[in-house]
């Protein structure tokens, strides 16, 4: 089981696919249903749903008025002092730093502008700001400051330190189900959010989720999110990850979150994918085929609330029916979750993060003549 958890996980390349001459018709399921679920235990159901519809009602007034009206180059290299390297992805790295005038420590995510051109990664990225820039809720990661030179572009996010689930869970090979419950309330209550205003973040598992000083998380990487009011057909994610609808090029929608979200809670809770293969025509067919095994140790209700995430049939996949995310926080695995609690991180965490990764250093280098100023105008 060991090679199953060793290595970090790369995304697959995006390819974006053309809309197919017929639309396939749609799963049915209720929006409206979705945004005003409860946040608590059914005893408190109405008053609950109120509260959670009014609540995101004013997130998304707040949402659209950045989105609409999106802010470029609010500070520049020279305000911050870089001290040391967080972490490093496919075309730059993510390095904490602090501002000189305020001594406030971020995260910066620098990335080169020519990787991400010969990647073809320029409207990700640009999509990423934007949407960061315009999201503001507890379990997402929060985009201070934003700006470009002649060689880079630069994301300032709040720093998290207490480094990323992935390597804690490498650390002790799988979580207890109550630590596993406590992180998935977290990610349920973030995709319900971001769900609300029609975005899709496509990219969950263990290497995108950083731990704060409190036990709490934060999703970060909002690379290969995407507002979306209907389907969308690009192949991008984590092959490990993927929903079936996506592998097999139907089109897909915002359930394509709660199948990831049953992935990682399986991987939390076992300590590897349930699809995992050598090969990644064997994880494609490992997925496809819908067929979960799980060690004697998994509890039946966590056993059940999976077969439910990690359902082939959109028809019959929890998160994507008429009740919403109300079908997985209802769900008895969740049982003792008081998800106001959570939602205002009053819940005791059932972990505090005091280790990190440490990184080879690498000096940022500046070209003298801007470059693909035309490309990454808008960022």
């Amino acid at each position: 089981m060991e090679g199953r958890h060793c290595r970090r996980r790369e995304t697959v390349a995006v390819v974006a696919r053309p809309l197919p001459p017929l639309v396939r018709r749609r799963c049915r399921q209720n929006p409206a249903a979705a945004a005003t679920t409860a946040m608590g235990n059914v005893s408190a159901k109405d008053t609950e749903q109120k509260v959670v519809k009014e609540f995101l009602a004013r997130a998304k007034e707040d949402f659209l008025r950045r989105w609409e009206h999106p802010v470029q180059n609010t500070a520049s290299l020279d305000q911050f002092k870089l001290l040391k390297t967080l972490g490093i992805g496919s075309f730059g790295r993510v390095v904490l730093v602090s501002h000189r005038e305020s001594g406030s420590h971020y995260a910066m995510k620098i990335l080169n502008k020519e990787k991400v051109v010969t990647l073809k990664q320029v409207q990700h990225v640009l999509n990423e700001k934007c949407i960061l820039q315009a999201i503001d809720f507890p379990f997402l990661v929060k985009l201070h400051f934003s700006f470009r030179d002649n060689s880079n572009l630069y994301l300032v996010m709040e720093y998290v330190p207490g480094g990323d689930m992935f390597s804690h869970l490498r650390r002790v090979g799988r979580f207890t189900e109550p630590r596993a419950c406590f992180y998935a309330a977290q990610i349920v209550l973030a995709f319900q959010y971001l769900h609300s205003l029609d975005l899709i973040h496509r990219d969950l598992k263990p290497e995108n989720i950083v731990i704060d000083q409190q036990g709490y998380l934060r999703v970060t990487d909002f690379g290969f999110a995407k507002r979306v009011r209907g389907r969308t057909w690009t192949l991008c994610g984590t092959p490990e990850y993927l929903a079936p609808e996506i592998i097999l090029n139907k089109g897909y929608n915002k359930a394509v979150d709660w199948w990831t979200l049953g992935v990682l809670i399986y991987e939390m809770a076992v300590g590897f994918s349930p699809f995992y293969a050598d090969q990644r025509n064997s994880v494609s067919q490992n997925i496809l085929s819908g067929k979960v095994r799980f060690p004697s140790h998994v509890s039946s209700d966590l056993k059940d609330l999976l077969r439910n995430l990690l359902q082939v049939d959109l028809s019959k996949r929890f998160g994507n029916l008429r009740n919403g995310v109300g079908d997985i926080k209802n769900h008895k695995w969740f049982a003792t979750t008081n998800w106001i609690a959570i939602y205002e991180k009053q819940a005791e965490a059932p972990f505090i993060p005091n280790n990190f990764d440490n990184y080879e250093e690498e000096e940022i280098r500046i070209s003298i003549n801007e470059k693909y100023a035309k490309e990454f105008s808008e960022f």
